[in-house]
């Protein structure tokens, strides 16, 4: 699991270690991503989606589209930005990247009623669940071991981390519906599945584009 991590991350990392550092967001917050998620787009049996595991109602809140077609939880740039925005949220609310960090795990409602029950908003003087207690400290540790993997028997050559897309893609921008997906992408000069490796943010398979509204799709160069 840890191999398969970092052989992502390098495929991952460049990006959302932009969008934080465009966003004042601590760099380490990266690594929430692989608590979460493996750095996977999946899905979690309680709903959530993505590399942050955002649920519906929380990635709506900050700016997500998300209905049948298009779930831009799985949209790398756009979770990554609403990401920013919750933890920034959080941040100014809680006055500590720590209890920022809890926040993401046990829920900002959960936090602010222990903070009013328990009195302190510090999270070294917290007494929470046994999870969120844990979970700084899981993302700590997945820090040093990514930071210094060789000290703890993980050594990956370069070329067998996973490439960007951004290597081989490039942007369409879509103000148009597209009836089919399948002749979009064979258009294009891929497949189908290629075509939603590139985008999972799809979830349909066509793409219905309103008006005033345009999207940007990912195809081979």
């Amino acid at each position: 699991s840890t191999t398969l991590n970092m052989k992502r991350s390098a495929r991952f990392f460049p990006i959302i270690e932009s969008i934080l550092k465009e966003n004042e967001v601590p760099d380490d917050f990266k690594y929430l991503a692989v608590a979460e998620s493996n750095l996977e787009m999946k899905a979690s049996p309680a709903g959530a989606r993505g590399l942050w595991q955002f649920m519906k109602g929380t990635g709506i809140e900050f700016g997500l589209e998300i209905d049948e077609q298009v779930d831009e939880r799985l949209h790398l740039q756009k979770s990554t930005e609403a990401f920013c925005a919750k933890i920034k949220k959080d941040k100014a609310k809680f006055g500590s990247w720590m209890t920022t960090m809890a926040a993401y795990n046990m829920g900002r409602g959960g936090i602010i009623k222990v903070i009013d029950s328990q009195g302190s908003s510090n999270f070294f003087e917290m007494n929470l669940n046994e999870e969120t207690m844990r979970y700084p400290f899981r993302v700590m540790a997945i820090k040093e071991i990514f930071e210094h993997p060789s000290e703890y028997g993980f050594i990956i050559d370069e070329d067998n981390k996973y490439a960007p897309f951004e290597r081989r893609s490039r942007s369409i921008e879509i103000r148009e519906s597209i009836k089919s997906l399948s002749s979009f992408a064979r258009s294009n000069d891929m497949t189908y599945r290629e075509l939603k490796v590139l985008n999972p943010w799809l979830r349909d398979h066509k793409l219905i584009v309103r008006t005033g509204k345009s999207y940007q799709l990912k195809v081979f160069k």
